[in-house]
This record gives structure tokens, C-alpha cells and sequence, in this order.
């Protein structure tokens, strides 16, 4: 018998509004503390110093992460014109610089060419496996001789928000999975001829969940271990929220729980389609529904099982 994991039976989702200077990692570490949950994981990495919604999910909530890594995502983030550096950020050092700037006029043409389906090679300080190893570990060692391969981005919009100065300009982007900001200020550089790097990235919303849902770290410390930091729980179906809603009968629900189809309440559902189901409001299990039944993929442990 595997041992049993340390802390409460909880579930949903903790929207943080991360700082910079901590990794996601940290963040989701010290809401598993906090909440003292005996699971927790997040949605969508961001770097250490990008700011803004990291969605913390806790229990049975871990199971809908992959819908909300897969949702779009938005962010606002600062490039700095002028200068390349080796980590495409300010982290970084320059390693090559010009004195040419584009006009506004010039920058929002550009905007197109990143807007649809593109392809995009990853930084090398990030996370990215080349034989094994992360990309940014190789890096870091000294050992960048080695080549991305492009990978595919789907981006939504690519908008042009304001020019501070002639070094810099804010943009706002609404991308897919998998999307690297700093790559997307790198080759607007070299497209523009000037190159580039991020300064500031703030992510402002994910999937179902918007900045105005975070809640600071500082909060989190004062109120951990306390009833008050469990009204800030969102409930677990918040990141189904682009899945058809389904309900089902007690009896069906124990079906469910258990693996197999049961019959659920539809109208409009085709053959095929991927839903989630539940019982006297409570999630059941996430499948795809076939002929009045839905067929489990994942399924949600009552916490009084």
C-alpha cells in the first residue's frame, strides 16, 4: 500500500498574482504550505522575473490542469529596442546592439508577420530538452553550441499598445500553448532590424482566469493555514469552463467514479465530444460522450470517499 500524501483533502484553484524574482515552482510550493494541501500544481510556467496570473490548482483540481495549459493566454510585455541579449531578456548579456529604430508606423507593420500560425525557436535558456537535458542547463554551463528546432505557436493577436520612448515599445499578446515571449521580442528586433529583447512580461490572463481573480504572495503568508485563505478558492470546474457541462443521476455518478460509461442529461451533444459531468453540482469525471453515456477519462475522488 503506497503511503498516504501528507496534508488536506482540497480542491480548486488559487489564482496567484506572482511577483517577479520567484519561480512558478516556488509559488506553487509555498500555496501547497499555505493551504496545507496534499497536492498542488500549476498551469503555464512563468520565467522568475515575469509578473502576473499563475494558476495554482490543488487536489483533484490537478486533473483539469491540462485544459487551462492548453487554453489561450495573454500577456503585456515590454521589448526593448536596440539590443540582443543571450537570455532574450534583461536577465542577459548583450551580445549585439544597433542605433537603428523603427517608427510606430514601422513597428505595427511588423506585427502581422506574428500573428496566425507561426513557428518560433525556443530561447536556449529555457526549458527545452536537447538530448535530455534542459536547454537552459547547457546553456548556463557554458555549452550553447547546439540548435532549436522550431516549434509551432498559434497566436491570437499581436497588438501594438504604446512607445515610451525610441527604445521601447509595450505590446500585448494572446497566444496558444507553448508560446515564449522572449522569442517573439527577439525576432521582432531582427525583423525590424534593430534587435531586441524582453524588459518587463506580465501575464494578464489564462484560460478562465484574470488578474483581477490573483491574490499576493504577502496575502497568502498573512492569512496561511487559516479558514480566510480558503474564501479565496476558485472551485475545481472553473478550469472546465471550455468544456460542455454535463449532469448525471446518483447512480450513473457511481458508475462514472468507477471507470465506466454512464448515462448522462443532453440535448445538443455530438457523438465524440468531450465533456464533463456532474452530479448534484458536484464534478464527477471528464470523458467523451458517445450515444447518451459518457465514456471516463478522468474521474474526481469525492473527498468523503
Amino acid at each position: 500500500m503506497g503511503r498516504k500524501r501528507k496534508g488536506r483533502d482540497i480542491s480548486g484553484w488559487l489564482v496567484v498574482d506572482k511577483p517577479a524574482g520567484i519561480t512558478s515552482t516556488a509559488v506553487v510550493n509555498k500555496v501547497k504550505w499555505a493551504m496545507n494541501a496534499n497536492k498542488a500544481g500549476h498551469a503555464g510556467t512563468l520565467d522568475p522575473e515575469a509578473t502576473g496570473v499563475l494558476a495554482v490548482a490543488l487536489g483533484e483540481a490537478t486533473k483539469t490542469v491540462p485544459y487551462i495549459t492548453d487554453a489561450l493566454k495573454a500577456y503585456t510585455f515590454t521589448v526593448r529596442l536596440g539590443q540582443a541579449t543571450n537570455t532574450d531578456d534583461s536577465e542577459g548579456e548583450v551580445v549585439a546592439s544597433s542605433d537603428e529604430r523603427p517608427t510606430d508606423a514601422e513597428i505595427k507593420a511588423a506585427l502581422g508577420a506574428f500573428i496566425g500560425e507561426i513557428e518560433q525557436i525556443p530561447p536556449k535558456f529555457s526549458a527545452v530538452k536537447v538530448d535530455g537535458q534542459r536547454a537552459y542547463k547547457m546553456a548556463r554551463g557554458g555549452d550553447d553550441d547546439f540548435e532549436l528546432a522550431p516549434r509551432p505557436l498559434w497566436v491570437e493577436d499581436l497588438s501594438f499598445l504604446s512607445r515610451p520612448d525610441a527604445d521601447h515599445v509595450e505590446l500585448e499578446l494572446v497566444c496558444g500553448k507553448g508560446g515564449y515571449v522572449r522569442s517573439i521580442a527577439r525576432d521582432l528586433g531582427e525583423k525590424l532590424g534593430c534587435y531586441g529583447h524582453v524588459l518587463t512580461l506580465r501575464r494578464i490572463w489564462s484560460g478562465p482566469f484574470e488578474t483581477s481573480d490573483g491574490i499576493s504572495l504577502e496575502t497568502i503568508d498573512a492569512l496561511a493555514k487559516t479558514p480566510e485563505l480558503d474564501q479565496y478558492l476558485l472551485p475545481l470546474e472553473t478550469g472546465l469552463s471550455d468544456l460542455p457541462a454535463l449532469s448525471c443521476s446518483p447512480e450513473d455518478a457511481a458508475r462514472l467514479r468507477n471507470g465506466n460509461p454512464g448515462m448522462v442529461i443532453t440535448s445538443d451533444l455530438e457523438y465524440g465530444e468531450e465533456a464533463w459531468v456532474a452530479c448534484n453540482g458536484e464534478p464527477v469525471a471528464i470523458g467523451v460522450y458517445k450515444a447518451g453515456e459518457l465514456h471516463p477519462t478522468r474521474v474526481f475522488v469525492r473527498h468523503d470517499d
